[in-house]
């Protein structure tokens, strides 16, 4: 009876993985009925790409999308505000228009000044990127709050906690254990509301990143602007709040004089640290996210590529382009919780070593 309980499981799995793996494929791709026509470049980086729409999906010549507010500042205009719809199919609004995908700023707002095209001076739309983040957010507020709400509820001396308020504890107790409390020390009550906020804004939109319809499909933590703004959010917690030990250590490190005078040779890599750890977090998120994104793509490319190939090669391809795709879907799902625990452990790691004082110092050197 379990057994036959966990193949039905496996088989609903199997049918949702096959409706991302679907669903998934590059909405234009219908539209191409010729597959020497089919750019897998422009398929796949016109995915990864930021918009001014959002698209929900294509059947034949019908294309359903969300246009999204543009909001610019012209020097010339003003303030303007409308919809992005206003400028499909490459057409012009209040001077405005969406620049070709042959021009240096495809993709892009621009306005013509001096017979020169270019940038509005302040460009504040809401792009798909930035309503997936709000999106996003909302969802990640709900689940916080309804999991808060559990606990205002019940005291101590209630039971555990069962359902999705058990398996949200299980996480939350995880990463605060296991990560924070392990590597920021003694003060890592401080830091843990910070931490906890990052895993959880990580992993959430990681996983709204891999569900293939509305309002998931964007990879938000994708984006070089998101991961930038994550990477300064620890640059500030640990060196805002570093001790004078950690200080001394990156200023007049305790090495031989001569690696520190006359020239200045540990100190001078010490501080360029201070600035490439951040750096190092952000590139690692945005590439690693990135990465995942456009080997799924590619591997449903396959099936179209293929189609010139003939009709058994295609079938060929098309099976295994399916079976990477499921893969990839799982293996993807691994990532979305691997990166965002990775970053909080990084995170962990080096606010810990800002926190350390100079009797933590004095004691590992003995104990070293």
């Amino acid at each position: 009876m379990r057994n036959n309980k966990y193949s039905y499981f496996g088989r609903i799995v199997a049918l949702v993985l096959i409706f991302i793996s679907i669903f998934a494929l590059p909405a234009n791709a219908e539209e191409k009925s010729d597959p020497a026509d089919i750019n897998v470049n422009e398929i796949v980086m016109g995915h990864m790409a930021d918009a001014y729409e959002w698209h929900i999906f294509s059947y034949g010549n019908v294309h359903v999308t969300i246009p999204l507010p543009v909001i610019v500042y012209s020097s010339e205009s003003g303030w303007n505000v409308f919809l992005s719809n206003k400028l499909n199919d490459e057409k012009m609004y209040q001077g405005f228009k969406i620049a070709p995908k042959d021009s240096e700023l495809a993709g892009k707002v621009v306005e013509q000044v001096g017979g020169v095209w270019q940038r509005p001076t302040l460009d504040l739309s809401l792009t798909k990127v930035a309503f997936a983040l709000i999106i996003n957010s909302f969802i990640f507020a709900l689940i916080i709050l309804g999991v808060a709400r559990w606990y205002k509820r019940h005291d101590e001396k209630s039971p555990a906690p069962k359902g999705f308020v058990g398996f949200m504890e299980m996480f939350i107790m995880m990463i605060n254990d296991e990560v924070i409390k392990a590597c920021v020390g003694p003060n890592y009550r401080k830091f843990a509301p910070y931490l906890l906020t990052v895993f959880f804004f990580r992993f959430v939109n990681n996983i709204m990143g891999l569900v293939p319809i509305f309002p998931g499909g964007v990879g938000v933590t994708g984006n070089i602007a998101i991961t930038l703004i994550l990477a300064l959010c620890t640059f500030v917690a640990v060196n805002f709040w570093a001790t004078k030990a950690y200080w001394k250590e990156v200023f007049w490190p305790d090495v031989p004089m001569f690696l520190k005078l006359p020239i200045p040779i540990l100190p001078l890599i010490e501080v360029m640290s201070v600035f490439t750890k951040p750096f190092a977090l952000m590139i690692r998120l945005f590439a690693n996210m990135i990465a995942g994104h456009m080997g799924l793509l590619i591997f449903v490319s396959l099936t179209f590529i293929s189609a010139k190939m003939g009709a058994a090669v295609q079938g060929g391809l098309t099976v295994v382009s399916v079976l990477f795709t499921l893969f990839m879907n799982l293996l993807e799902l691994l990532v979305a919780f691997i990166q965002a625990y990775v970053f909080t452990l990084l995170s962990a790691i080096f606010i810990g070593l800002a926190q350390e004082s100079h009797e933590t110092s004095a004691s590992n050197e003995e104990e070293l």
